[in-house]
């Protein structure tokens, strides 16, 4: 069976690779940046590794500097003709700023965007009032003001509240479509909103059953009929932002309501058509794509993102979800891990853990207190107990079981967990046998206190050894269980 498909790396970088021209029915973006800032301190420095694109792990931060100088210069000197007439007149206006960093970033985004994009294919990209103004001019510059849509504006209650402005309870997308035809699916029920009550109006119910509001009008003697409901207009009440109680929520910063990307994907798509999510973190496009029977592309530069994909596609939709979709730029073998572990170490260390079902810590690097990860299980009586993780890409000792020893006695965990690039030695082994065991009250079973794990072991589908991982886990969120019968999957790029 053909698969969708998660793409680790750079989106421009991956777009270039491995985007065939024409092959993609609808694109929805929400790129990163700081909404609660103004556009001089938008884009701050930061300390930690950077990309060439998004910031790793969540830091949605963009900054002048040699690689988006280098990005400019290359829009400009050979990207569209409009295009580089309008990066040139954003750079004369906002000058070497890190607004100017963002759209220098984008703009090339936005040209392989549509070159990937179907004659008939829409493009809806999502931002705030923040930075919508330019990446509107930017959007007509790639995909010609003609074929602008509409400037859809999503409204919440939740957050946006200021004692010195207008709350701001909004989010800009902007529609466009490739060409002068287009899908859109008007009859859709997701695309559809009752339509408000009308003292003037009678509702009736027709012989063949279909009820409608009807209206005579007093001059005319004649009858109109409307139906219950109409099409969305283009600001969208009823979808909130997610709230920290919300079923579906993730702990993901950036996450969106289903339910938007839903309307998007039922308006502009048809059944087995391909969505594509270029900065896809926790995954909500692809979940909603996958339950409306759509196949699916997403992009993210951070492991952590992709494993959240994978747990959330597994909660949703089972096990079985696992046989239809690959993941491509994640390490297969030891020697693809030893490259990760050496250019990003990071990544790495995220990658490691998602191989296990660790979550990382929440905390700044360089303060992890000598933990890497987590994992949450009930062991007696639905009581909670946690694993503690390290990983090493680099040389290991004995020095680094008794560290992990102090962290696991201090931490009162269950368990311990070493997980390494390089072979342990026998006085490794020996040092972490020493540890002794993890009795397990609710199995009645002892595991081993300290468990050391080579990457080469668990590629070969090695694990932790503790009490029924697949049953007993709570370390990430799950997410709500989705029954509708699957739609088949076939291959995208």
């Amino acid at each position: 069976m053909a698969q969708n498909s998660l793409y680790y790396g750079d989106n421009l970088e991956i777009l270039r690779r491995y985007g065939k021209d024409e092959t993609v029915d609808l694109i929805y973006l929400d790129p990163p940046f700081k909404s609660n800032q103004d556009y001089n301190v938008l884009f701050g420095e930061q300390n930690g590794s950077r990309s060439k694109a998004q910031i790793k792990a969540f830091e949605d931060t963009w900054q002048w500097d040699q690689e988006a100088a280098r990005s400019y210069q290359e829009i400009v000197e050979t990207g569209p003709e409009k295009v580089s007439k309008a990066m040139q007149a954003f750079r004369m206006f906002l000058g070497d700023n890190d607004m100017l960093a963002y759209l220098s970033m984008m703009a090339p985004r936005l040209i392989e965007l549509r070159r990937v994009l179907k004659p008939t294919g829409s493009i809806y990209l999502h931002c705030d009032p923040t930075a919508s103004h330019y990446l509107k001019l930017l959007m007509d510059a790639v995909f010609g003001a003609k074929n602008f849509r509409n400037e859809i504006v999503w409204c919440y209650s939740i957050g946006g509240k200021s004692s010195k402005t207008f709350g701001r309870k909004h989010d800009i997308i902007f529609w466009y479509s490739k060409s002068e035809v287009w899908i859109f699916n008007s009859e859709a029920p997701s695309v559809r909103i009752p339509r408000k009550p009308d003292s003037h109006m009678k509702v009736i119910t027709d012989k063949a059953g279909v009820t409608w509001q009807e209206k005579t009008d007093a001059k005319t003697g004649k009858t109109y009929r409307y139906p219950l409901d109409k099409v969305a207009d283009d600001y969208w009440l009823n979808m909130e932002q997610l709230n920290r109680e919300a079923a579906e929520r993730l702990g993901y910063p950036t996450q969106k309501p289903e339910a938007l990307l839903e309307r998007i994907i039922a308006a502009s798509s048809n059944e087995g058509d391909i969505i594509l999510d270029p900065f896809c973190g926790c995954g909500t496009t692809i979940a909603a794509a996958q339950k409306l029977n759509r196949r699916w592309i997403g992009i993210d530069i951070t492991h952590l993102a992709i494993g959240l994909i994978k747990h959330r596609l597994q909660d949703t939709f089972g096990t079985e979800i696992n046989s239809t979709y690959k993941v491509i730029g994640e390490p297969t073998d030891l020697k693809s891990a030893e490259v990760l572990a050496k250019e990003d170490p990071f990544q790495f260390q995220y990658w490691a853990l998602g191989l296990v079902g660790a979550r990382p810590v929440e905390q700044k690097r360089g303060a992890d207190k000598g933990i890497d990860g987590r994992i949450y299980f009930h062991d007696e009586a639905d009581k909670t107990k946690q694993i503690v993780l390290q990983v090493k890409g680099g040389h290991i000792s004995s020095a680094h079981i008794r560290d992990l020893r102090g962290v696991l006695e201090r931490e009162k965990a269950a368990i311990g967990v070493l997980i390494t690039l390089q072979k342990s030695s026998k006085a490794m082994r020996s040092e972490a046998a020493g540890t002794g065991f993890y009795l397990s009250p609710g199995w009645n079973k002892q595991y081993p206190r300290l468990q050391i794990l080579t990457i080469e072991e668990l590629l070969n589908r090695k694990t932790i050894d503790y009490p029924a991982p697949k049953s007993t886990s709570v370390t990430f969120k799950k997410a709500p269980r989705f029954t509708k019968e699957q739609g088949k999957q076939e291959k995208l790029f």
